[in-house]
C-alpha cells in the first residue's frame, strides 16, 4: 500500500508540474494547427508509446491482484457461511464505530490510490504526446468514405499507404471531407479523430523498417470495416529512392499542363487585342 501511495504522489507531482505546459499548448492550438505543438530539440524524441505499454502492464497486474484477492475473500465467505447441520443460525461480529469506519475508509483509499496513480500517469503521458519532436516529417491526411489520402510536402500523393523513413518522427495533419473518422495505428499506440472543418494531428516514431496496420476506429458508414491501410517504414536510402521516383512521376504528369499554360496565355492576350 505504501509503495502504491508513494508512486501515486510522485505521478501527481509530475502531473502538476506539467499542467502549465499543457495549458500553453492548448491555448495556442486555436489559431493554427501548426501552433498546437511544442517542439523539442532535434536530438530528443520523447515517444510515450512504451510508457503506455508500461502503464497498461501495471493496470493488468493491479486488477489481477485485486481480482485474486476478491476471489479468495469470496471463497472464504462462502466456506465460512456454508449451511451446517441443524439449521444453525449465525451471528455477525459487533464492530465499534471506529472499526466500522476503518473497514470502509481504508479499502476505499487503497483502491483510490491505484486509480489516482493510473490517471495521473495517463495525463503525464498524454502531455508528453502533445510535445511533438522538432525534426519531424509532416504529411497531410484527408480521410473520406472510405480511404486515407496522404499528401507529402512536395505534392506526392498516396492512398491507403503511408510510406515513411525509419528514424524520423512523422506528424499527420488531418482533416475529413465528409464525416468523422479515426486514424488508428495500433503498433505505434496512436489514434486521433479527423473531422470536416478542423485540423487535428497525431505523431509516431518509426524506428525500424516494417509494415503496420492502419484502420478506422470510428464508425463512419456501411463500408467502415473496409477502411484499412498500412504504414510502410523503409530504410532511409530506400525511402529516398522511392520518393525520387514519385517526384519524377509527378513532374512527368504535370509537364503537359505546364506546357499548355503559355499557349493559353497567348490565346487570351490575342483575344484581348
Amino acid at each position: 500500500m505504501r509503495k502504491s501511495v508513494y508512486r501515486t504522489a510522485g505521478a501527481l507531482t509530475g502531473l502538476v508540474s506539467s499542467l502549465p505546459v499543457l495549458a500553453a499548448s492548448e491555448a495556442g492550438y486555436g489559431a493554427k494547427a501548426a501552433a498546437a505543438t511544442t517542439a523539442t530539440t532535434a536530438t530528443t524524441i520523447n515517444d510515450p508509446a512504451r510508457g503506455w505499454d508500461h502503464l497498461w502492464h501495471e493496470v493488468i497486474v493491479d486488477i489481477t491482484i485485486i481480482g485474486v484477492l476478491f476471489a479468495l475473500v469470496t471463497a472464504w465467505f462462502v466456506w465460512k457461511s456454508r449451511r451446517r447441520p441443524g439449521n444453525e443460525i449465525g451471528a455477525s461480529p459487533k464492530l465499534s464505530a471506529a472499526g466500522a469506519v476503518g473497514w470502509v475508509v481504508v479499502p476505499v483509499f487503497i483502491f483510490l490510490s491505484i486509480d489516482l496513480y493510473t490517471a495521473a500517469n495517463g495525463w503525464v503521458l498524454w502531455n508528453q504526446y502533445r510535445t511533438v519532436p522538432a525534426n519531424r516529417m509532416e504529411v497531410k491526411l484527408e480521410s473520406g468514405m472510405y480511404s486515407w489520402d496522404y499528401t507529402y510536402a512536395n505534392g506526392v500523393r498516396t492512398q491507403n499507404e503511408l510510406i515513411v523513413p525509419a528514424g524520423t518522427p512523422v506528424v499527420l495533419r488531418m482533416t475529413s471531407r465528409d464525416t468523422l473518422h479515426s486514424h488508428y495505428i495500433p503498433d505505434f499506440r496512436v489514434k486521433e479523430d479527423s473531422m470536416p472543418g478542423r485540423v487535428t494531428f497525431l505523431w509516431f516514431n518509426p524506428t525500424k523498417p516494417g509494415e503496420h496496420v492502419v484502420t478506422c476506429a470510428e464508425y463512419c458508414g456501411v463500408m467502415h470495416g473496409y477502411m484499412a491501410g498500412r504504414v510502410v517504414v523503409k530504410a532511409p536510402e530506400e525511402y529516398a529512392a522511392w520518393m525520387k521516383g514519385e517526384e519524377t512521376k509527378l513532374a512527368t504528369a504535370n509537364a503537359p499542363e505546364a506546357a499548355a499554360k503559355p499557349g493559353k496565355a497567348a490565346k487570351a492576350a490575342a483575344k484581348k487585342t
